[in-house]
This record gives structure tokens, C-alpha cells and sequence, in this order.
């Protein structure tokens, strides 16, 4: 039986939409006019300011208000994706980032928060399809609205097809969830969590929140999201838009740090990989820019229109650790070295001449014009260029040797050299070689742009190098970390969250939290996969998920030459129950089972497993465990990963024996 006010809510929403967009057009009156307006950049200003304001008066946006307040001083507050008012200024829905809105995700029968009742609704684009209450003085009421502690609408949210992008959980956030997405702007937020805990949408929701918040601080210095790959950015891609926030850069640390001066062309093997992650590897390169700076034994001689005026070996050696002392970029610290060395020269020259004729500015003006004095000091202090640098580290064993002495050991700088090329355009740079880059650029040039707030997703699969690379980009270390390390997998990857904030610079601020309640992976599922962990990441506590039971994992057992076909004809079965079909598969057999699917491949997702990492389907088909593993605590971390992208319906394909620790029932016959 319907609820008897869903007909009177269903009104109130149809008329904060008929707000929404009176307020839409109000904008693109007002924008019309500033397109119109006379004086260029007040124009420019005004412009920018309201076509931002534009694209978050969506009219079309669905579920405008999905809940409803009622406190104990008779205030009643509908709460949304967006703030709508009326006419008279008004509010007449209130955006989820409000103070006020707090209570809706963190009200308890133990501590309402203030609240009489909370008002659930579910809707599908402008329709109330139904509506929950709690009513906080009756307990009764607030339990009947739950099953095993989660609330009816986000059961009903949970068991949604998916439909190729993340949703935003605007509606649903947990109170867990929210005390992440709340937290200070000046916070370095560590945030472990697996799979299906929601942190990815966490993270995103917490860059809304603080452009929210901070709206003045963060428009002016950005927010920048981190993914993995170009597959889950187009993955993540509507969440922050249909929250109202289009005001971020999301990319990949490999795009950021390559942007378009270099072309990643080399892929380096585990052993280098590892190595150029590692963070000694940023002293190897201070090492190098240091060694740069070659002070003569005899100290320096220069001819001047006074006479040849000499400065002492240890003199210079002063002037050099004194510009070091003061922390700056190398080819800054040149100058105040030229600065430095031309005060030496007038005062060698002053104890012979009097002050009055060597006066500083024509010392100055008589140097500048010495071709002979701009050559000494460039072999004393060399202008450096980061990639030169780096390249010669890579692919000249002395300089290597000089630089990393002590630091790496003989057989490791050999697995990280390679062959020279003969033009710099063809160096087949690495994704792990731009983080180098990046260190040596900021130690040479200086810091790059800085971030009002960074928010990185899969964090664990960083490598100390790339954390630095991001580090130096957050303003007072402001950042959203987030991750798992049972899904670490990357050669370089974090081994703890300490030593990861420890990369990051062991910010003040840093704090950890976990989020280990899952909501998207069915409890059948998730129990499966959670046997791997006690050899794959044995320190990371299991995901318990909320979705009790859920269909079991069905095994095929096939021969090893009929595994293809047996995936593919999983995957098509698969394809006509749900909108989503994902086919985890090892490198060594993808294309024997892309030629297996044959037309149907283009309605099907194929991927090998580290490119599944934080992507969700309805169902997966898993193949071949065994050589997904093979027989490493990391290939276990990427079958983990592999089994815990499904949120209905998960299938594995095998000939090879299972591994250890994943104990799975044979499809019945």
C-alpha cells in the first residue's frame, strides 16, 4: 500500500523543480547580460563566475531531494544534490553539504541528532517511486526501517544494475562515509578500504564537499583527482558533475607528471620498476644535481678593467654552501652564486683599489660583459635541465656510480641502466622514469603548480617516487588518500600506510581511518575472495560485507584448450541477465578469448586484472585463477581483485587447480 504523504511529496519535489529551473533561468539572464556588459574583464570575470554557477542549476538533474528532516523545533528541511530556493530566497531544498544535513547520514536511534523523524526517498529521475520514515522516539520505527542495520533505500540502491559509470551515493552515504567526506580541508586523510567499502565515492564526494565549504580557497588553486587508468577515470567521470562540481582536473599520475613533454615509449621490467620507485632514489638524483657544482682546487681568476682579481678555493667553496643552505632550486641558487662570486671579486679588487673607483655596479657592469667570467661560472655552477640530468643517470655507469655510491648497491644500479640513443627525442622514457624527472625538475627549477586539495585513489600501487610527485603538488599537505593494500600489486606498491605518509613527507596532519564494511559485493562473493588474504596481504583486516548472502560463485571446470570457449559462453549467458559483464583475463589468454566472443566482445568488457582495479559490474566472468596468481602474494592480490568486481554475479573459468585460500563449489551438473 502506497504511503499516504508519497502523493504531497511528490508535489513538494515537483515544485523545487520548478525552483531549480526559475533559478536557472534567472543565471542565464544575468550571464546573457555579462556577455553584453562593457568593460572586457569585469565581463570575462562575471562570465566565468556565472557559467560555473550554470552547470550546477542542472533542471534535469534526477533525484533532486532524496530525504527529509524533521527536528525538535518543528523546522522541517528536504535535503539534495543541490540548494534550490525560491522567489523570496527561501530554502526549499537544502544541498547535502550543508551543516544541517549532517544528521541525515549520521542520525542513530542512540543519538538522533536532534532529529523527531528522517524521511527516506526513493526516486528514479523526477518520481517518487516510495518513501521510509524513522521516527526517532519510537525505536520500533527506526529498526522496521532497516534490514540487518541498513536502511531499506540503500538495500534498493545496492541491488540496481549497474550501468558502466559510477553513480554518486549522495543519498545512501553511511555515517562512516561521512565522517571522511567531512573532515578538515588542512588534513593529509589516509583511508584504507576494500572492496566495495565505497571509498572511491568517497573520495569524490569529499572533493565536493570541500569545494563546497572552501569554495573561495579551492576555485582559486584547484582540486585535483587521481585514478589508476584512463578506464576508471571514464568510470568516475559523471560523479562530481552530478553532484554539481565540474571545477576538477582528473587524470593519472602518469599524464600529470608526462604532461605533453615527454612520450613514455620504454616499459621498464619488476626489478627497475622497483628501483626507480624506491625513494632513495630522490637522493640519488640530489646527489647528482650537488655534484653538478665543481669548485677548482686554485680557486678562480678573473680579469677585470682593474686588473685580474683572484678568489680562494675555500672562498668560492663558502659562497657554494652558503647558496645550498638556503634550500633553493639549483638553477635559482646559480644567480645568487654569480651574485655571491662578483662581491668576492670587488672585494679582492678593493684591497688594491679604493671603493670609490670598484664600485659594485661597475663590477657588476664589467662582468657582465666578460664572456670569460660567464664561462668560469657556468663550469662552477652548470645550468641543469631535469631530463638531461636524469638520462644520464640511466644510461652513463659513472655518473650512475657517483651519484647513487652508498646508496644503491652495484647490482641494482645495473638493473636500472640502459643503452644510450643517440637523440634525446628518442629516449624510451618509462612511466617510472617521470616521477624521476619530476624530483629532478623540483630540485633544478623549483616546485611545480600547486593543488588546494589532491585526492588519490588506489594509492597503495604508488610508488614512494610518485607519492613525493603528488606531495609536492599539495598545498600544507592536503590531501585524500585512498586505498587498499590487499589489492597492491604494482612492483613499486606501498607495503604499509606508515611508510606511505612517510613518502608524503610525514605531514602533521596525516591521519588513518578504515572503512571496513562493504556495501556493493555480495557477503557470498566477498567471503570467497577474503580466503586469499591470509598469504596475500595477511596484515589487512577482512571486508565484511552487509549484503548477507547473495548468489554463490559458480565454477566451470573445462580443459585447458576449451577455457575460451568456456568464457565466453559464461559471459554470454551472462550478458542477457544484466547490463554489465566484465571478463577478467590473464594476458597469456586474452586473445584466445576475445576470438572466442567474437561479435559479442564489443557488448562485453575485457580486461586484464590490474585494469579492473576500482570498476564494478553486475557480473564477472574470472579465468584461469591460477595463472592470474601465479604462485606470488601479488598475483593473489590481483585474483583478489579479479573476484571482487562483481556486485551480483561472479563466474570462474579454470583448468589449472585453484589456488590456495580460494575455496569455491564446482557448478552442479
Amino acid at each position: 500500500m502506497p504511503h499516504p504523504d508519497l502523493d504531497a511529496e511528490q508535489a513538494y519535489i515537483d515544485g523545487a523543480y520548478v525552483c531549480l529551473a526559475a533559478m536557472r533561468d534567472r543565471t542565464q539572464r544575468a550571464a546573457d547580460i555579462a556577455d553584453s556588459a562593457a568593460q572586457a574583464v569585469d565581463s570575462a570575470i562575471a562570465q566565468a563566475h556565472l557559467r560555473h554557477r550554470l552547470a550546477s542549476l542542472d533542471a534535469d538533474v534526477p533525484g533532486l531531494s532524496f530525504g527529509r528532516l524533521d527536528d525538535e523545533h518543528d523546522d522541517t528541511w528536504y535535503i539534495g544534490r543541490r540548494h534550490v530556493e525560491d522567489a523570496r530566497g527561501d530554502a526549499v531544498v537544502v544541498d547535502w553539504r550543508a551543516e544541517v544535513a549532517t544528521p541525515f547520514y549520521r542520525a542513530t536511534a542512540v543519538d538522533p541528532q536532534g532529529l523527531v523523524r528522517r524521511r527516506r526517498f526513493m526516486m528514479t529521475g523526477h518520481r517518487l517511486d516510495d518513501l521510509f520514515d524513522e521516527v526517532f522516539d519510537d525505536p520500533d520505527s527506526v529498526d522496521a526501517a532497516h534490514h540487518g542495520g541498513i536502511p531499506d533505500p540503500l538495500l534498493a540502491e545496492l541491488e540496481r544494475e549497474r550501468t558502466g559509470e559510477m553513480r554518486d551515493i549522495v543519498a545512501t552515504i553511511a555515517g562512516e562515509q561521512d565522517l571522511v567526506i567531512r573532515a578538515p580541508l588542512d588534513t593529509c586523510l589516509v583511508v584504507q578500504g576494500g572492496p566495495g567499502t565505497g571509498k572511491t565515492a568517497v573520495g569524490l564526494h569529499r572533493a565536493a564537499f570541500l569545494l563546497y565549504e572552501h569554495r573561495t580557497r579551492l576555485d582559486a588553486d584547484g582540486v585535483l583527482v587521481i585514478g589508476p587508468n584512463p578506464i576508471f577515470l571514464r568510470y568516475i567521470a559523471q560523479v562530481l558533475p552530478s553532484l554539481g562540481e565540474a571545477a576538477t582536473r582528473q587524470t593519472t599520475l602518469d599524464r600529470l607528471l608526462a604532461g605533453t613533454a615527454y612520450r613514455v615509449a620504454g616499459v621498464d621490467d619488476d626489478a627497475a620498476a622497483r628501483i626507480k620507485g624506491d625513494g632513495r632514489m630522490a637522493e640519488v638524483i640530489a646527489r647528482a644535481v650537488a655534484g653538478a657544482v665543481r669548485v677548482p682546487d686554485e680557486g678562480l681568476a678573473v680579469t677585470t678593467t682593474w686588473g685580474t682579481a683572484r678568489v680562494g678555493h675555500d672562498d668560492v667553496l663558502a659562497a657554494a654552501a652558503d647558496v645550498h643552505g638556503r634550500g633553493v632550486a639549483h638553477n635559482v641558487g646559480r644567480a645568487a652564486f654569480r651574485t655571491q662570486l662578483a662581491r668576492l671579486v670587488r672585494a679582492d679588487l678593493v684591497r688594491r683599489r679604493s671603493e670609490e673607483v670598484v664600485t659594485t655596479e661597475a663590477v657588476d657592469a664589467d662582468l657582465r660583459r666578460d664572456r670569460a667570467w660567464a664561462a668560469a661560472v657556468d663550469r662552477l655552477w652548470p645550468a641543469l635541465s631535469a631530463p638531461t640530468l636524469v638520462r644520464r643517470l640511466l644510461t652513463n655507469r659513472t655518473a650512475l656510480a657517483a651519484a647513487a655510491d652508498g646508496v644503491l648497491s652495484a647490482d641494482e644500479q645495473a638493473a636500472i641502466r640502459r643503452r644510450p640513443v643517440r637523440r634525446a627525442a628518442d629516449e624510451p622514457w618509462t612511466v617510472a622514469d617521470l616521477a624521476l624527472i619530476d624530483e629532478a625538475e623540483a630540485v633544478v627549477a623549483g616546485p611545480p603548480r600547486v593543488y588546494g586539495h589532491i585526492v588519490v585513489d588506489e594509492a597503495q600501487d604508488l610508488s614512494t617516487m610518485g607519492l613525493r610527485a603528488l606531495a609536492r603538488r599539495s598545498r600544507d599537505a592536503s590531501m585524500t588518500v585512498l586505498g587498499d593494500l590487499a589489492q597492491a600489486t604494482a612492483p613499486a606498491a606501498q607495503e604499509s600506510w606508515e611508510a606511505a605518509i612517510a613518502a608524503l613527507g610525514a605531514p602533521a596532519t596525516a591521519q588513518r581511518t578504515d572503512l571496513d564494511l562493504g556495501y556493493r559485493v555480495p557477503a557470498s562473493i566477498m567471503d570467497a575472495a577474503n580466503g586469499l588474504l591470509a598469504v596475500a596481504a595477511p596484515d589487512v583486516v577482512p571486508t565484511r560485507s552487509v549484503r548477507i548472502g547473495g548468489r554463490p560463485p559458480v565454477v566451470v571446470a573445462a580443459g585447458a584448450r576449451a577455457v575460451p570457449e568456456a568464457a565466453a559462453a559464461a559471459a554470454a549467458e551472462l550478458a542477457d541477465a544484466y547490463a554489465t559483464v566484465g571478463l577478467v583475463v590473464p594476458p597469456s589468454l586474452r586473445a584466445a578469448v576475445e576470438a572466442a566472443l567474437g561479435d559479442g566482445a564489443t557488448a562485453l568488457t575485457v580486461l586484464d586484472p590490474p585494469d579492473a582495479k576500482g570498476l564494478e559490474f553486475d557480473a564477472v566472468v574470472v579465468v584461469e585463477p591460477a595463472a592470474i596468481a601465479g604462485g606470488s602474494a601479488r598475483g593473489l592480490r590481483l585474483l583478489y581483485v579479479a573476484l571482487t568486481r562483481a556486485v551480483q554475479e561472479l563466474v570462474v573459468v579454470h583448468s589449472a587447480p585453484l589456488p590456495g585460500g580460494l575455496s569455491l563449489a564446482p557448478a552442479a551438473a
